[in-house]
């Protein structure tokens, strides 16, 4: 198993498999919300492209959060794992949901702060996380780039499950995974540093590349 000292060697070494990206036009990555924007900034600086954010809630169990039965994202995008979320009411559903929704639409004020709605009009959108488990998440962010008019999607990701990397090949364009192992832990297990990304965090790393 490789380990990552942080997000910014993950985004290093996952730029090092972008390099053919370099150079081509209307490239712009998309770091999703929180945890991917430090990998993504990376990227973006190798690259040459232009880096924003993605808000995408992942939909947790109500008893244990990180298991996702599915995602939201901006303009109404809903994903759902049926497999998982059939074990729960529709009651329960619609109260995860509300309160996923109302954080979407908090962070989506505060991160587009005098910034214009994204728009990915026949660009080439590179969707980074820090990690892929069950897939949901980075799922709902390529059916939001599309919404959003992208051309081509690619998902980038310095880690992911076996399962999520094959399911996200059938809807990306192309999915760049630097290791996906296939006795596959939980995504904290492959960094030394791990730490969640603050708000803070994204809004000075936008700031910082506007």
């Amino acid at each position: 198993m490789t380990t990552y000292r942080d997000r910014a060697e993950a985004g290093r070494v996952l730029a090092d498999r972008l390099t053919a990206l370099i150079g081509e036009p209307d490239v712009i990555v998309l770091g999703l919300v929180r945890g991917g924007v430090p990998v993504a900034q990376v990227v973006s600086e190798r690259l040459g492209a232009p880096l924003d954010v993605l808000v995408i809630r992942k939909l947790g169990m109500p008893w244990a959060r990180e298991v996702a039965f599915g995602a939201l994202g901006p303009g109404g995008v809903q994903v759902l794992n049926e497999q998982v979320a059939s074990r729960l009411g529709s009651d329960e559903i619609a109260e995860v949901n509300q309160r996923e929704q109302t954080e979407l639409e908090r962070r989506e004020q505060l991160y587009r702060a005098g910034r214009p709605p994204l728009d990915l009009t026949d660009r080439t959108a590179v969707i980074v996380d820090d990690g892929l488990a069950t897939g949901a998440t980075a799922r709902a962010a390529v059916q939001v780039a599309r919404q959003l008019g992208a051309r081509r999607v690619i998902v980038a990701v310095p880690v992911g499950s076996q399962e999520a990397y094959e399911m996200l090949s059938a809807e990306a364009d192309q999915v760049v995974c630097a290791q996906h192992p296939p006795e596959f832990m939980a995504v904290s297990t492959y960094y030394d540093d791990f730490h969640e990304v603050s708000d803070e965090e994204v809004t000075d790393t936008l700031t910082a590349t506007a």
